[in-house]
């Protein structure tokens, strides 16, 4: 790997398509592009690959099984078992890019992307005062870029601790504390757990919307397969399949606070919220470990209230409030973004508007993220090695 920009192009040489984000979908893509016979250069800004990896919390584990979870070209080791601890995601990201001899250039932030003024592709401007050329470029900076903390009346004048779950690690420094979660996806449940068995004195966790909550594994069959089955379903059948199941599979905690869903499963992961994979949740909110309350509307204080006029007074509040992708300053000029959310519009919708210009890791898809940038990396060598050969 790289730790500064390879030396400019001869003149007789085409300059290499850049992948910005040296992240499991930049890494994959620039494998694909390999495999069709395309240069691939993956800029980084930070110094090392798997950056928003390296700031998930210590208890993260996949809920994708291994064998399900490798990029193209390096299967994930055996030894990192079935559901992959978060150090070995990051051992496995490391080598991949050893492993293909990958072209990273780490400290390189792209700040902008705009159509090459003589119209044959595309200039980065990136840190340092570099403009680079090419033909195509891959945008993969990750989903989970930019944490997000809702704009809640009277947060700036929180008493306690406020923060957002991209900064919790672990819950030593927890112990013994009251602790609000907002949030009852994947990250917030999780995080739930961790605390209620790390020690804290108690632990709340505060839900907007009942989520729709799967085994990760039953009898050996994991949730990731039948995502990946429901891909290839029509939604309204999935939603009234998944219903029955859920029943027979996790108890009704409506008596601890959380009733069942009253929206299908798989219209739910189409808008982007996909199922919780129980991973300890259900039994720390069947036990009391772990108290379900309503949503928060503002703050006062030291005082949360919620959306029941319930009033509490944690010692700490930790927001698992999701992320934005942060692609408004890079590509928010071209038209390629969904105003709505700021993630980049469907290939279809953007491919006139933008030719070679592609994007990988911007849905949460049901069947996994990782075997999507999989597949993604793929089609994207391909797109890329047809127009640069035309």
């Amino acid at each position: 790997m790289a730790d500064h920009p390879s030396a400019p192009e001869r003149s007789h040489e085409r300059p290499p398509v850049y992948v910005i984000g040296g992240g499991p979908g930049g890494l994959a893509a620039a494998v694909g592009l390999r495999a069709h016979g395309v240069r691939a250069v993956v800029l980084e800004k930070s110094d090392r690959v798997g950056a928003s990896w390296r700031g998930h919390y210590d208890r993260l584990h996949l809920h994708t099984t291994r064998r399900l979870s490798g990029l193209p070209g390096l299967p994930m080791p055996r030894r990192f078992g079935r559901w992959v601890a978060r150090d070995d995601v990051l051992r496995y990201l490391e080598k991949y890019a050893e492993h293909h001899d990958l072209e990273v250039v780490t400290g390189v932030e792209v700040t902008r992307v705009d159509r090459d003024p003589e119209g044959s592709g595309w200039l980065l401007r990136a840190t340092g005062g570099r403009e680079l050329t090419s033909a195509a470029v891959v945008v993969a900076t990750g989903y989970n870029h930019t944490p997000h903390l809702p704009d809640w009346p009277g947060a700036s004048s929180y008493t306690g601790k406020l923060l957002h779950a991209g900064e919790y690690r672990n819950p030593a420094p927890f112990t013994g504390r009251d602790v609000l979660v907002v949030g009852a996806g994947n990250t917030g449940t999780e995080i739930a757990v961790d605390l209620a068995e790390g020690g804290a004195a108690r632990v709340r966790i505060a839900v907007r919307t009942t989520p729709h909550i799967v085994r990760r594994s039953t009898f050996g069959w994991p949730a990731q397969r039948t995502g990946i089955l429901c891909r290839r379903l029509p939604v309204g059948l999935v939603d009234r399949l998944a219903a029955p199941l859920g029943r027979l599979s996790v108890p009704d905690l409506a008596e601890q606070g959380l009733p069942r869903p009253d929206t299908g499963l798989y219209s739910r992961a189409r808008e982007g919220a996909i199922p919780v994979q129980d991973v300890g949740f259900v039994d720390a909110v069947r036990n009391g470990k772990v108290e379900p309350v309503a949503a928060v509307t503002s703050f006062d204080t030291d005082t949360v209230v919620l959306s029941d006029g319930t009033r509490v007074t944690p010692d700490t509040v930790i927001a698992a409030t999701g992320y934005r992708q942060g692609l408004e300053d890079l590509v928010g000029h071209l038209d390629v973004l969904d105003p709505a959310t700021g993630r980049p519009l469907a290939e279809p919708l953007r491919r006139s508007a933008a030719p070679g210009l592609h994007f990988t890791g911007y849905t949460n898809p049901i069947s996994g993220m990782l075997r999507e940038l999989a597949l993604d990396a793929g089609r994207i060598g391909k797109a890329v090695a047809k127009q640069t050969a035309a």
